[in-house]
């Protein structure tokens, strides 16, 4: 007894002197921003943490946006869901018209996200907007439908001050990287599509 004892004594001092320390730094953290957010990597789940935010943002009571790129007509779940029961507070806009192994027709794409970046543009501009989700657009830039420079020189000087951008899609350019103010990479560690031959799934892939 007097060891378990000895043992929440000694947890409850490490938690404090830690919770103290943890004080000092939010202490010094005042900053607000809108912040650009790049969700990219091989990995599952950049959507979906996208999304995520989307939802945590609506329940804040904050209105947002979505532009989806690339996945066009495919079922998405979250995004039917934004349109049955939150489209005053999330308008969704659906822009591209599926995988560019399946459109196989590349000016086709281009023109169509040229199209989603006017409409992204209109959004983020628009300061009513406090979260703007620009799904699977690092697509798009990967193709080279879209000049990067021109997105990240627009997000740099014309998006407003208190603005939240999220931008996802594999391989996110360096340019995108180094003007985020938070990147975070997705890594595929196992995925059963390629260990089990499970095809994708509702509720997990869509």
């Amino acid at each position: 007894m007097t060891d378990e004892v000895d043992i929440n004594a000694r947890h409850k001092a490490r938690m404090q002197k830690i919770k103290a320390a943890r004080d000092r730094i939010m202490e010094t953290k005042t900053v607000e921003k809108g912040l650009i957010i790049v969700l990219t990597g091989n990995g599952k789940g950049k959507s979906s943490s996208g999304f995520g935010m989307i939802f945590r943002s609506i329940g804040h009571g904050m209105p947002c946006a979505v532009v989806q790129f690339i996945k066009g007509s495919m079922q998405s779940a979250e995004r039917d869901l934004l349109k049955a029961k939150f489209a005053d507070e999330c308008p969704v806009h659906v822009m591209g018209e599926g995988f560019t192994w399946e459109t196989q027709d590349r000016e086709r794409d281009i023109v169509m996200a040229e199209a989603a970046w006017e409409k992204a543009k209109e959004l983020i501009r628009d300061e009513r907007n406090q979260m703007v989700l620009l799904d699977e657009i690092n697509i798009a830039l990967r193709y080279d439908y879209l000049d990067v420079e021109d997105v990240a020189d627009f997000l740099v000087n014309e998006k407003p001050a208190m603005t939240h951008v999220i931008l996802t899609g594999r391989s996110g350019k360096d340019v995108l990287i180094d003007i985020a103010d938070l990147v975070t990479e997705v890594k595929e560690v196992k995925h059963p599509f390629r260990t089990q031959g499970v095809k994708a799934q509702p509720g997990v892939e869509f």
